[in-house]
This record gives structure tokens, sequence and C-alpha cells, in this order.
């Protein structure tokens, strides 16, 4: 069933598992799996809530079970799933931990990949960019997914995000520790994330995408060739998806919805929801016109974000000035 712009969200917000008593890294996130499925699965359905694996087994993510008509009762049924999570951790002495990276985590020695499903593409991924850092294992994050019908409905919606995706990290970043100190960033999760597919630069580009309208734009001026240069190292063609694309908002065209993902996630999902819903809404203000009032709506920014990729993307220090 098509969705059009605005009717419906998806919400994902990523957890670590952490040790109850000492906060070490439990990769452990199979064995949730395998206490409510009976087997090492990938998905659960927790009612309005679905659980699922990441490419770290010490991170789970919890997502709307399918796309949900409003905000209405989302962070209640999320909070619940929360503590049904929590209690089969409590089992294992251990527990979820919110925030978007993990403080003193030491990736090249706590890392584990996921051996189960899709165990294969999560094998390419570490074999082409090492896994083992922070960009890659230490990272969570809340990513907001909003559907569009058609290219008009995609035109606007990919116009207005990209524009208002610099100011998103100064409302969510909560990550300024890593490795035990002070990064000088509020946002340390988004500045290592941009970084993790180095040796592809195309996957990520400048995390703000491109001023694409329709889907034959977006596959010819972003998606082939990100192929293209993928493919030296993916022989087997593991990794030639949409979901390889690691953009800042990015369009999953086989679900016909964009996925805002630079938002760190917060300390409980309250918090989440409070700022996925503002970003709702200043999308649905700036998007809601024709495709001609959502470029003049969206020029302000789009200026900011070409000043910002020209300065590095330094937008989310402390003080404020750069925000």
């Amino acid at each position: 069933m098509t969705l059009g712009l605005f009717s419906a969200l998806g919400i994902e917000l990523e957890y670590m598992v952490v040790d109850r008593a000492t906060t070490a890294v439990r990769p452990i996130v199979d064995e949730i799996f395998r206490d409510v499925a009976g087997s090492y699965v990938g998905d659960w359905e927790d009612g309005r809530i679905g659980w699922s694996n990441e490419l770290a087994r010490h991170v789970v993510e919890l997502k709307t079970n399918g796309p949900a008509p409003s905000m209405s009762g989302v962070a209640a049924d999320f909070q619940a799933s929360v503590g049904r999570v929590n209690g089969i951790l409590a089992r294992h002495g251990a527990r979820l931990l919110g925030g978007g990276m993990h403080p003193t985590m030491d990736p090249a020695r706590e890392f584990e990949r996921w051996p189960h499903d899709y165990a294969d593409v999560y094998a390419a991924y570490d074999r082409i960019f090492d896994c083992r850092v922070h960009g890659w294992a230490n990272l969570q994050s809340c990513h907001v997914n909003l559907p569009f019908a058609n290219d008009d409905e995609f035109g606007r919606l990919h116009i207005a995000a990209r524009a208002l995706l610099p100011l998103l990290p100064a409302l969510a970043a909560s990550s300024p520790f890593c490795d035990g100190a002070f990064t000088g960033w509020l946002d340390w999760r988004l500045q290592v994330y941009r970084h993790n597919q180095a040796r592809v630069p195309r996957i990520a580009g400048l995390l703000v995408p491109e001023p694409v309208t329709t889907r034959e734009q977006y596959f010819d001026r972003v998606l082939r060739p990100i192929w293209r240069d993928i493919a030296p190292f993916d022989p087997d063609k593991l990794l030639q998806e949409e979901w390889l694309n690691s953009r800042g908002v990015v369009p999953k065209f086989f679900r016909d919805a964009l996925e805002i993902r630079v938002l760190d996630c917060q300390e409980a999902p309250v918090c989440d929801l409070a700022i996925a819903g503002l970003v709702v809404e200043v999308l649905r203000a700036v998007g809601g016109g024709t495709l001609e009032s959502v470029r003049g709506a969206a020029g302000a920014g789009d200026r900011g974000t070409r000043r910002g990729a020209a300065g590095g993307g330094q937008g989310c220090r402390p003080g404020g000035d750069r925000a």
C-alpha cells in the first residue's frame, strides 16, 4: 500500500547492551532473540514495536512495527518494549544503554560481528572497512522515516530534509565523550560516522545529499556512482543495494520512504520522540507546498548547507557560534 506524504511515520532507535554492574559492552543480542524465539533469529515482533539485530552483536534496534499513523502513544510503546528487553537482559546480568555512543568502549577489543542472518554481508563490510572502530562499533542513532507516494512528494520531502539536516545534530547531540575523554565535539558519533567508509568516500558523500528531486535522478547521480565505486571491493555484489548509501538522509525506494539518520539516540524514548516530532512538523511546514515553493523556503538552509560543507562540517562544537 502506497502512503502519501506525512500520512504516517516510522521510528528506529538503536541501543547498546552493557553489563548491569560495570557498563562494559556485552555482545549478547542474539541471546535476547533466543530467549523470546527459541532460536537465533534476527527479528522479533513485540506488539507495535519490532526488535532487530545490527552489524555489531552488542547493538539491538527497536522500531515501529510498520508505519505508525501518528506520534500518539509511540513513546509509551517504545518505553514498554525497552522495559521488556531489559527484563530479558537482567537474567544475563545486562541492560540497555541509551545515548549516541558508549563513552569508554574499546572497539578494537570489544567489537564482535553478528554471526547469524546476513553474516556474509556484515563480513563484507568488515573486510572492506574494518569495523573494529568507533565509526562502526560504537554509534547509536534515531532514524525518522517518512513516506512519499510519487516523484513530486519525494522531491519536496528530499529538498526540505536536506535543508534542515545541518541543524538537527545541534538538537540531538548526545555523544561528547569517547575513549574516556571529552572529544571537543558535542556530536562525536556523527564525526566518526562520516569517516567510517573513507575508503569509498562516495558512499557517505558530504552527508547532506545532492539536491535531486526524482527517483531517476537519484539513481543516476547517487546510487549508480556509489555501486560503481564499491564494485572493485565487492566482487560478489553483496553490498550493491540501496541501503549501501550512507548519507544523512536517504530514500528507501523499495518501500517509498525517506530516512533521516543524523539524530543521536537519547537516554529515554520520550526524548527521541520529542525531537522526532519537532523534525516532522518542521518538514511538514517546509515541504507541504509545491516543489518550487519548497525550494524557496529551503533556500536559506541550502546556503547554510553549502557553507557548512565548505567548512568541513564543523557545526557541532561547543559554543554554538558555528552551529
